[in-house]
């Protein structure tokens, strides 16, 4: 056969399938295209007008009108998407970019309402196999294949959210081990050990001798860690013996739901959503609860432990955060993703005198490093990283990135590991930014990426560097026009299970007897990403936050949700005026806000270790402490799987939007009563905020009276 006659012979197998004469797919031009190399006149045809754009107030008039705004209640349909966004920044670059036509989350998000299937919105659609796409209704309650909604609703729930979110979360981990592994092997590879004590810590806790040379031993500890992801799923985790909660251990192995190896149990699972295997609903959902163990210990908290040991655990400090961060005649280097292992050592390189004199022999006055997203909180926490000169501050939230591009000041933004949107190239292009990945497990079109070796991460950290000041020359040469919105907030950062007991005196003592005496009532976790849908982009969780403080409920945050506790200032210590009067006595006090930012939506993985440090101070289970966990703008497959890792530890789990499992009652009750009844938590879904509030009071009351606490 000849190509055309291949290609056609594809179409009309298409045009078959689809019972019709037109594909989609014959329909689609370079317009609809990611890759830059379709978009040859998006200069000339992209006409930014930033002199258009009406400025977002400034300091306390800005904080004032979030909470007037989001008061108000109007986050509906009318006067989307300004009426949902309330970083100022991102309301100014929004304007600029939607004004010129330009592809953007917020528009994108619009133009997808009429066709979004309700079908796939309940869980009721599986693609499995040939015989699909199958869709269950009222009138055809089974797929070709006899799968009813249940197991339909419970298997998507399984295959397309816990196992890529755990698979994941334990990449991360397996990628922090190898950089572990080369900090001790390689010191040529400019990375450090900046922790060794937390080394020996869990090092001894693993059971390895810590007394041995700590270049030695960050090797025996990586080796034990990757090992431990790649055993079997049939012989019990290592780590999950070493350092999960002793009687959610008990538990866990009567219910069958310690696991193995992480990478075996994700391919287990995942051969259990075949099409004819498995059919029991509840049994996916036990497994779902299995791999969320497997998230935790092999996932969140290792790799938290590790990148505190390579990067300085997280120091208390004062940090400004936004776009004003950005400098006209500075070279601008923005870091995105959750995995800044290459970004930290690009930090050290940038931080010294000769890369400084490097970027003012091409013309800048220096050179910064910006991070973004989560990779952003965790830079902007570790203390390794935060106080050196080369780090220049947090960014923003993943809505805010294709805007960020459009200040037209980034010369490089260089990305790792999700959370960077398809559409980065065309913002590059138009913009001028260099794009730069620096892991192969995510390539853009026409975008340079860099293979991840731990042991040549200096030579990495200088190319990219190099390529900065080169994107710096050619911006200055072109003389474009720029515009930085003059947005920055004030936040106090780098909370962590070590740094609030050390800022109590070495013992969580204090802060239990505030929970005690009612000061506290109890603790949210605020946690995960923000959504383009109505009624979010932040105002959700700004929302929910402030009913909890409100309630005396202290707040820890993580995620792109700590984005959003920083540009409404809800990370100042000046919030404590916002809160109940027992809350607002004790950040006074303690001169703190009443929302501790752990970081990134990873560090989730601390905040599960500070609970387990209260519940042993306490003397109880996990599942016995007054907490909840929320996560009211949740957006993908990992945060999905971190829920799983709370109901494994036995906490109330609120979620918004509604995930799809609504087309299945035995999958809802399961997972709202069930779990509950076997001593794990249970999910809740809800999306109006102040029924949400109430429902976090009273649990956390419910939780109280259980402890004998009034």
């Amino acid at each position: 056969m000849s190509d055309k006659e291949i290609k056609d012979s594809f179409e009309n197998a298409a045009k078959t399938m689809r019972g019709d004469n037109t594909t989609f797919g014959t329909k689609l031009t370079n317009e609809h295209s990611n890759d830059p190399n379709t978009h040859e006149d998006i200069h000339n045809r992209i006409k930014i007008d930033y002199d258009k754009i009406e400025k977002s107030p400034e300091g306390e008039a800005l904080h004032k009108w979030q909470r007037d705004h989001v008061a108000k209640g109007d986050q509906s349909k009318e006067g989307y998407p300004l009426n949902v966004i309330i970083d100022p920044a991102m309301r100014e670059m929004y304007q600029a970019v939607h004004d010129a036509g330009m592809t953007n989350v917020f528009d994108r998000f619009s133009q997808q309402q009429p066709i979004q299937c309700k079908f796939c919105i309940e869980g009721l659609s599986c693609q499995l196999c040939a015989n699909g796409p199958c869709r269950i209704s009222d009138k055809v309650p089974r797929g070709t294949c006899g799968v009813d909604a249940h197991t339909m609703v419970a298997r998507n729930f399984v295959y397309r959210h816990v196992t890529i979110g755990t698979s994941a979360n334990v990449f991360h981990c397996h990628q922090a081990a190898r950089t572990l592994k080369a900090a001790g092997e390689h010191p040529e590879s400019g990375l450090k050990i900046r922790d060794a004590d937390k080394l020996k810590k869990y090092a001894d806790m693993a059971g390895l001798d810590a007394n041995q040379p700590i270049d030695k031993l960050a090797v025996a500890f990586a080796d034990w860690v990757i090992n431990d992801i790649h055993s079997p799923y049939h012989i019990e985790s290592k780590t999950v013996e070493a350092f999960a909660p002793t009687k959610r251990k008990k538990l866990w192995r009567d219910l069958g739901l310690f696991p193995g190896g992480a990478y075996s149990e994700v391919g287990y699972a995942q051969t259990r959503c075949m099409t004819n295997f498995n059919s029991d609903p509840v049994e996916f959902l036990l497994n779902s609860i299995r791999l969320g163990i497997a998230n935790e210990y092999q996932g969140l908290f290792l790799l938290d432990i590790i990148q505190e040991i390579l990067m300085g655990t997280q120091e208390i400090a004062h940090k400004k955060q936004n776009m004003g961060l950005l400098k006209e005649n500075m070279i601008n280097i923005v870091t995105n993703g959750h995995m800044p292992l290459l970004s930290h050592v690009a930090i050290d390189l940038a931080s010294t005198d000769e890369w400084q004199q490097k970027a003012k022999d091409a013309g800048a006055e220096g050179i910064q490093i910006l991070g973004h997203v989560c990779e952003g909180q965790q830079l902007m926490n570790y203390q390794g990283t935060h106080n050196q000169p080369g780090y220049g501050g947090q960014e923003g939230e993943w809505l805010s990135q294709e805007y960020l591009l459009a200040t037209g000041v980034v010369d490089m933004f260089m990305f790792d590991y999700n959370c960077t949107v398809p559409t980065m190239p065309l913002f590059a292009k138009r913009f001028g930014t260099k794009l730069l990945s620096t892991h192969p497990v995510i390539k853009l079109q026409g975008t340079e990426t860099l293979d991840f070796i731990p042991e040549k991460m200096k030579d990495q950290a200088e190319k990219a560097l190099n390529l900065a000041i080169e994107a710096f020359t050619k911006r200055k040469s072109e003389n474009k026009k720029i515009y930085i919105p003059s947005h920055t907030s004030d936040c106090m950062v780098g909370f962590s299970t070590e740094s609030v007991r050390n800022a109590l005196g070495g013992s969580f003592d204090p802060l239990i007897e505030q929970i005690a005496n009612g000061n506290i009532r109890g603790i949210a976790t605020i946690v995960g990403c923000t959504t383009a849908r109505y009624g979010q982009g932040g105002s959700n969780i700004f929302k929910i936050t402030k009913g909890l403080i409100e309630n005396n409920i202290l707040v820890l945050s993580g995620g792109c949700t700590s984005s959003v506790m920083e540009y409404t200032g809800l990370t100042d210590p000046k919030a404590a005026d916002e809160c109940g009067e027992g809350l607002k006595a004790v950040c006074k006090q303690l001169g703190i806000p009443p929302v501790l930012s752990y970081g990134a939506c990873v560090d989730i993985g601390k905040m599960t270790h500070t609970a387990k440090e209260l519940a042993d101070a306490l003397g109880v289970d996990t599942n016995k402490l007054p907490l909840v966990i929320g996560a009211p703008e949740y957006l993908e497959q990992k945060a999905v799987a971190d829920a799983c890792t709370a109901v494994a530890l036995g906490w109330l789990v609120h979620v918004a939007p509604v995930p799809s499992i609504t087309g299945s009652d035995v999958v809802v009750k399961t997972l709202t009563e069930t779990t509950e009844s076997l001593g794990l938590g249970k999910v809740v879904v809800e999306l109006d905020a102040e029924k949400t509030i109430k429902i976090y009071v009273d649990h956390i009351e419910k939780k109280r009276k259980e402890l004998g606490l009034n």
